[in-house]
Formats: structure tokens, C-alpha cells, sequence
């Protein structure tokens, strides 16, 4: 099931998305919400005519860099032998059609495409047979990252984590094998990243096992599972796209932070 949620004549709700074309697609409105018991309401409105928000507004993201050894070797970096992880706070999430807002303390500003997991239940210290019981789902993000700040800085709260520096979207899928999928970023129509999930050097079982046993994940939380190589600058008017097969597509546009 493809869940979204979305706002409508001022209202916020989350909907099963509904069609295959994407100029047919529906929302059937749900009865509560995805992370506890919910039903369809048969409330059906088109796609087109609702805003789609940030699928979840996560708690926290969690994410873990330097998981494609590609994208480590081509920033000169080593490929850690346990995950490494970071945050970016609940303020860097813009969702689908979202403005990237260019920070004005950063001159290099880079995409970094991701599968982001959604989870679904509070758990902690979650033993990998157990993973799958504690996702939700999956959906499309983007780890929006002040290169230069992240070079000269020794930790990278800023570099990371400044304002819409997270896209998710553009809904959860809750039906997927992620662990060999394709994921690509274009900008402005170009392809400038390629690789698949299976790519990844801790899966996600190991990020999930790795970072509940330092903390307690809420329904809600997102992890980011690290970025394929290929990541390069974005300029002001530009607009950048991250695809990931079996989701969908995720597409926000670069403009300057006024």
C-alpha cells in the first residue's frame, strides 16, 4: 500500500493511493492514522487536487553516512566498519514539491539520493530477526548536504542539518523487498546518480539493529540508509529529482533562502 499524507481545503490527512497512471491517481482518505489500527473510508479524492506534504513528520532522522563504498572512495573517505551515524533534526523536512532553500553560509550544496525507512512502532534494542515487525515502510529522500561546511566543520549539525535540508516523499510504500532496488537522482532532467540498495555495505537490518541499541525509535521516525556515488552541487533553479523503483518519485526545486 502507498500511503500519503496531504493537505485539503486546510485539513491534513493520510490516504492509500489508489491507480497506476500518474494522471489517474486517487487518495482513499483514511480513517486514523498508519501508525495504528486504521481502515479506507471509501472516500475517494483525486491526486491532483490535494497537496502532498511530508509523508511522515518524523521525530527524528536518523542517518547513516558512508554506507556505498563508491560514495566514500569519491570523497576521499574510508568506508567505516560499523554504521556511522548522524541527525538531521525534524525542522530539514520539506516534503514533495518543497522548496530546497539555498542556506546563505553554504557555496556548495550537494544532493545525496536515499532510501529512507519509516518506522512504524516505538522499539529499541530490535534484534535483526525483528526488523521487518518494526518498518512501516519506505519512501524517497534526499540528503541535502552543505559540502563545504561539512569539510571545515568538525561535526555536521550545520552542514546537515539546516533548513529543508531533508525532502521525503512523495508517500511510504508499505509493500516492498527493499534490499536490491534501483535508485537514481536526476537534476534538471540528467541522471547523475545510479546504484541499487543492495550496493549498501551495512543493510538495513544492521542500521536498525546498530542504532536501537543506543536509543528508542517513535512511529514516525525516518532512517536514512546512506547515498550512492555520483552526488555533485546543486545551483539556485535547478530541480532535482530522486526515483527510487517501486516508490516513486521525489522532485523539489533548488531557490535561493530569502
Amino acid at each position: 500500500m502507498r500511503i500519503a499524507r496531504f493537505s485539503i481545503d486546510g485539513n491534513v490527512a493520510f490516504g492509500a493511493v489508489e491507480g497506476d497512471r500518474p494522471d489517474e491517481l486517487v487518495l482513499d482518505i483514511i480513517k486514523g492514522i498508519p501508525f495504528a489500527e486504521y481502515e479506507l473510508s471509501g472516500t475517494k479524492v483525486p491526486l491532483s487536487k490535494v497537496r502532498l506534504l511530508p509523508p511522515v513528520l518524523p521525530n527524528k532522522v536518523v542517518a547513516f553516512g558512508r554506507n556505498y563504498a563508491d560514495h566514500a572512495k569519491e570523497l576521499g573517505n574510508e568506508v567505516p566498519d560499523a554504521p556511522f551515524a548522524f541527525f538531521k533534526p525534524s525542522t530539514s523536512v520539506i516534503g514533495p514539491g518543497d522548496d530546497i532553500q539555498y542556506p546563505a553560509f553554504s557555496e556548495e550544496v550537494h544532493y545525496e539520493a536515499e532510501l529512507a525507512v519509516v518506522i512504524g512502532r516505538m522499539c529499541r534494542e530490535v534484534p535483526r530477526e525483528r526488523v521487518k515487525d518494526v518498518i512501516l515502510g519506505y519512501t524517497c529522500a534526499n540528503d541535502v548536504t552543505a559540502r563545504d561546511v561539512q569539510k571545515r566543520e568538525k561535526q555536521w549539525a550545520r552542514a546537515k542539518g539546516f533548513d529543508t535540508s531533508c525532502p521525503l516523499g512523495p508517500w511510504v510504500e508499505t509493500e516492498l523487498d527493499a534490499s536490491d532496488l534501483t535508485i537514481q537522482c536526476t537534476v534538471n532532467g540528467a541522471q547523475r546518480q545510479l546504484g541499487r540498495t543492495s550496493e549498501m555495505t551495512h543493510s538495513i537490518e544492521d542500521l536498525i539493529v546498530n542504532i536501537t541499541e543506543a536509543m528508542t525509535l517513535l512511529p514516525g521516525d525516518v532512517v536514512l540508509t546512506g547515498t550512492p556515488a555520483g552526488v555533485g552541487p546543486l545551483a539556485v533553479g535547478d530541480e532535482v529529482a530522486v526515483t527510487i523503483e517501486g516508490i516513486g518519485t521525489l522532485t523539489n526545486k533548488v531557490v535561493k533562502r530569502g
